[in-house]
């Protein structure tokens, strides 16, 4: 495998940021974008690699593969509508690292013979699908890496749902980039937690205003989470300041114990927070505790559709935990930072834990199950900066 595949291999979310003037679904999306300035500043964002459209169709061409090359040291993949190794080659020789193949354009017999031309070129390939049988398509092909794509590119229709469904199924032994309708942190972490090696973000990037700067704040971590959500008129709040996640606490010895898992907008998860059994609430995610004595246990579980993405480590159940942060330092894998965390201590917490997520609720109250929208502000802001 080459470098554009190692890229996106390590641990966290990777991105694969991608040039392109226009979308023959959305039409134009930046004109003007110059390739080369786009690239240099994706680099410089901590993008994983860079990818730039080479067809005509969207405003490319494979000049502007050059021109990235001329100016970025990350790997390049070239993205168009390729068939003939003479493509491959000419891709290569203009400095790709990797090319993209669509399984909904080539058959088996095809595919494999661009993916080993590839190889005898030096050249990655990112292979899409978008359907279940595309995907075990892939997977026979030996594919790898393995594109995802939530957008049907016959009907342009986006389905996240369906991406995720085909992210959480495709071979763990592979890397797997989530591709189309990524454009806020959340969207990100869905994917990550389903789990994606990395995402490609094209339109997102195209229609802000500083395109580098979104791309850091799709990779931001830490995720923020506010906790213990009860009203409507909270959860507004909480979207509004940036959080990324929102808590719902449905055990029963709380005073903050919501009504129900409210609606989020598109751009947080909900999270259902259970103690000593899960039911079914409808949330993206399931924050679970063992019970002990009554009451939750000191530490818990990070859960989609049943599964383990993350460890929470959190402070004993209103006790003094001395050891709190330390315990978290040593902590092992994804972590979600919970207990006693607020916007005056959630800075230096996250200097010292570096974790996946923080977690706050008490800090942020007027009294137990309503929020101070000022303090929801000050804690988002504190953990972003």
């Amino acid at each position: 495998m080459g470098r554009f595949r190692d890229a996106l291999a390590g641990d966290g979310l990777a991105a694969i940021a991608e040039v392109k003037r226009r979308s023959p679904s959305a039409g134009d999306l930046r004109p003007d974008a110059d390739p080369a300035a786009l690239a240099a500043a994706f680099e410089r964002a901590g993008a994983g690699a860079v990818s730039i459209l080479v067809d005509e169709r969207f405003g490319g061409s494979p000049a502007d593969l050059a021109a990235a090359r001329s100016v970025s040291e990350v790997p390049l993949l070239a993205k168009g509508f390729f068939s003939e190794r003479a493509e491959l080659e000419e891709l290569r020789g203009l400095g790709a690292d990797a090319v993209l193949l669509l399984l909904r354009d080539l058959d088996d017999s095809q595919a494999h013979e661009l993916m080993t031309a590839a190889r005898e070129l030096e050249l990655d390939t990112l292979v899409e699908a978008h359907d279940a049988g595309e995907l075990a398509r892939a997977t026979e092909l030996g594919a790898d890496p393995i594109g995802i794509n939530a957008r049907d590119l016959s009907t342009f229709a986006i389905d996240r749902r369906a991406q995720l469904e085909l992210v959480e199924s495709a071979p763990r032994d592979r890397v797997v980039v989530a591709e189309s309708a990524i454009a806020a942190r959340a969207h990100g972490a869905q994917a990550e937690l389903a789990g994606a090696d990395a995402v490609l973000v094209g339109s997102a990037l195209m229609r802000a205003a500083d395109p580098a700067a979104k791309l850091e704040e799709l990779l931001a971590r830490p995720l923020v989470k506010i906790c213990g959500l009860t009203r409507e008129e909270d959860v507004a709040a909480a979207a509004e300041s940036g959080a990324d996640l929102a808590g719902f606490i449905l055990a029963r010895e709380t005073p903050r114990r919501a009504p129900a898992v409210l609606p989020v907008p598109d751009t947080m998860l909900s999270v259902a927070v259970h103690v000593g059994e899960v039911t079914d609430d409808g949330a993206d995610l399931v924050q679970l505790y063992a019970r002990e004595n009554g009451h939750r246990a000191r530490d818990g579980v990070l859960l989609r559709h049943g599964r383990e993405v993350a460890r929470v480590v959190d402070r004993a159940w209103q006790e003094a935990d001395p050891e709190h942060l330390e315990r978290a330092q040593a902590a092992e894998g994804r972590i979600v930072l919970a207990g006693g965390l607020s916007p005056e201590n959630v800075r230096e917490a996250i200097e010292r834990v570096r974790p996946w997520a923080v977690d706050a609720s008490s800090s942020l109250e007027t009294e137990p199950g309503v929020k101070d929208h000022d303090r929801i502000l000050a804690y988002v802001e504190a953990a972003r900066c």
